[in-house]
């Protein structure tokens, strides 16, 4: 069957881009919250006609989050996809949850 737990070869290559990808990961949700704060504190700056500073972090692109808490959401979010990434794949790759777990006993139920 495609997902048994005897196909599944862990290897350097297939770590080293499980856990790229997975930082990868953090870093695009980093700069989704990073949106999502800047258009949240944007929208209350207007509505409360305060005067909003802008702050040029890499070259001409504009910002109203201070450096610091830009580079900090794209550390915790690399630090954190990193993160997930090794848990991940602990989880699927050394402890094989997958195979252990409800979906195993649906794959065994469907092929008698």
């Amino acid at each position: 069957m495609f997902l048994s737990a005897s196909n599944i070869n862990p290897t350097l290559l297939k770590k080293n881009i499980y856990y790229i990808a997975a930082t990868l990961l953090g870093i695009m949700l980093s700069l989704i919250a990073h949106v999502i704060i800047e258009s949240v504190y944007l929208n209350w700056a207007e509505s409360s006609g305060q005067a909003v500073k802008w702050y040029s972090l890499f070259g001409n692109a504009s910002c109203s989050l201070h450096p610091v808490f830009q580079i900090a959401l794209l550390v915790i979010g690399a630090i954190g996809g990193y993160s997930l990434g090794r848990m991940w794949w602990r989880l699927v790759y050394i402890d094989k949850v997958w195979a252990k777990g409800k979906f195993a006993n649906k794959q065994d139920k469907t092929n008698n």
